[in-house]
């Protein structure tokens, strides 16, 4: 027998029974057990198979689920600008370190950009002029890595022990996540119906009424109360009543203790005024200062660059005491690498496109698509006589379609958005059918994403997107359900 015979043997007659039933680590039993639970719901996720870019790809499935809406991440003319850019400029490669002990001047410049281009729109020598003589900017931008980290970022330093937080309750996760972390008693944050102006105004009246120290403090203005919301929900593409918000908060609590900070990251880009386009829904619903005008109670603004702008990171717009503790006291933005050079440069890019109109005409031809889609799906869905239980449109959506044809209106009472949730109970299999007969890359959406019973298909549109694309996915649809009626019906027999 060999030597490596004999150890073999030595070892296995030298394992003891205690050994021989090891059970494997805890940590792994703990985590394989929780995937093993998810994958049993239907729930477990997993990265989706690589992706091909459009522009690059002719055999690449239609995108219908990215948020590059303006499809400015496919753009040849953006990627052509932004090498030229890159090629010109002596900083590019990397930032050297966190904003606190490097600054790079490209970061900078951006930031005063951003204050010029969502603050009045003056031109830079009067932006200039006006800063030399004191005058703050009427908004203070302060870039983040992402809008993850700048929720996280706000909502753990700004509001202070005491004060009180009120979320919609679709909120995103970032904003739950920093007020998890914040000074804030688990009892001071509050949910609301989501996009509910009664709901909203039950919370705030209860808080006012509760004859408590809390209630006290907020009446006579020694706490403060902060409203968290988006400006569009990116599940739902459900729009919020940012004005009447606003006001609610002017009414109830006439001592200037209440703040609104408006997530702007699905907006970004794509709303705004005729004379103002892009800014986002703040500015379109007159909040934003501009001319003037009040910004009601809006304190903070988070605009992202990672979906309708194609590129990534992402700002907070707000007063410069508040940018002033931000730099002192979000962890987010310490204890981080800033940005690359070459992804500002990319930033500054997408905001050329922004200023040119370019985005501008993007936006009205993607509203236009949303428009389509909704009236021809409707009708479609109607027709065909198929089962709301099967697929049908959001409450929001029904409302308006039932009651008259939508068009591209700009009105900040109309309901479109590039965000047009397909709810359905079988969201994977119609997902997959889209994709495997069509080449149509909608994705499902599940719980705990979304509520549970709310599953659905999230098509997201973009400006690149056609009338054929959308009649296609229409299409799609309701061949999807005809073949799953047909299956229930031998299912009978």
């Amino acid at each position: 027998m060999t030597s490596s015979a004999l150890m073999k043997v030595f070892k296995t007659a030298s394992t003891t029974p205690l050994e021989a039933a090891k059970k494997p680590p805890a940590l792994n039993s703990a985590l394989a057990s929780a995937l093993a639970s998810r994958e049993k719901r239907s729930i477990r996720r997993r990265l989706p198979p690589p992706t091909p870019i459009p522009s690059i790809s002719v055999d690449s499935p239609v995108d219908f689920t990215s948020n590059d809406y303006l499809s400015l991440a496919s753009s040849t003319r953006l990627r052509k600008r932004l090498l030229e850019k890159l090629a010109s400029s002596d900083e590019v490669l990397g930032s050297c370190g966190s904003r606190l002990l490097v600054n790079p001047s490209t970061h900078v410049n951006l930031e005063r950009r951003l204050e010029r281009f969502f603050g009045e729109n003056r031109g830079k020598e009067a932006v200039e002029e006006a800063e030399a003589e004191g005058d703050d900017p009427l908004w203070s931008a302060l870039l983040f890595n992402s809008g993850y980290d700048a929720n996280v970022g706000f909502f753990t330093s700004i509001p202070q022990p005491g004060d009180v937080v009120i979320l919609d309750e679709y909120i995103h996760a970032s904003v739950h996540d920093g007020v998890r972390a914040s000074r804030v008693s688990k009892d001071s944050v509050l949910t609301f119906r989501h996009n509910s102006l009664d709901a909203l105004r039950e919370t705030l009246l209860q808080l006012l009424e509760a004859n408590d120290e809390r209630s006290t403090r907020l009446r006579d203005g020694s706490n403060s109360l902060f409203l968290a919301v988006e400006s569009l929900y990116s599940m739902d593409g459900t729009l919020a009543p940012l004005r009447e918000m606003s006001d609610m908060l002017e009414e109830l609590f006439p001592n200037d203790n209440t703040y609104m900070i408006v997530d702007e990251a699905h907006a970004t880009g794509i709303y705004g005024t005729e004379e103002r386009p892009g800014r986002g829904r703040v500015a379109m619903v007159g909040l934003d200062g501009a001319s003037g005008q009040s910004k009601g109670r809006v304190i903070a603004r988070l605009h992202t660059f990672g979906k309708a702008l194609g590129s990534s990171g992402a700002v907070i717009l707000t007063t410069p005491l508040i940018r002033d503790y931000l730099i002192n006291y979000a962890r987010s933005l310490i204890y981080t690498t800033s940005l690359t050079h070459a992804n500002v440069i990319a930033i500054g890019c997408s905001f050329d496109m922004v200023e040119d109109g370019t985005a501008a005409e993007l936006s009205k031809h993607l509203l236009s698509l949303s428009a389509y889609l909704l009236n021809l799906l409707y009708s479609t869905l109607k027709s065909e006589q198929i089962p709301p239980e099967l697929v049908a449109l959001p409450p929001h959506l029904l409302k308006h379609l039932s009651s008259h044809h939508l068009t591209s209106s700009s009105s900040t009472t109309s309901p479109l958005s590039p965000i047009i949730p397909l709810l359905t109970p079988q969201p994977r299999p119609l997902s997959a059918y889209l994709l495997s007969k069509h080449n149509l890359n909608a994705r499902p959406i599940s719980w705990p994403t979304v509520p549970k019973g709310a599953d659905r298909v999230r098509v997201c549109l973009h400006a690149a997107n056609t009338r054929q694309d959308v009649e296609s996915l229409v299409r799609g649809v309701v061949e999807w359900c005809k073949e799953r009626e047909k299956e229930t019906l031998k299912t009978k027999l």
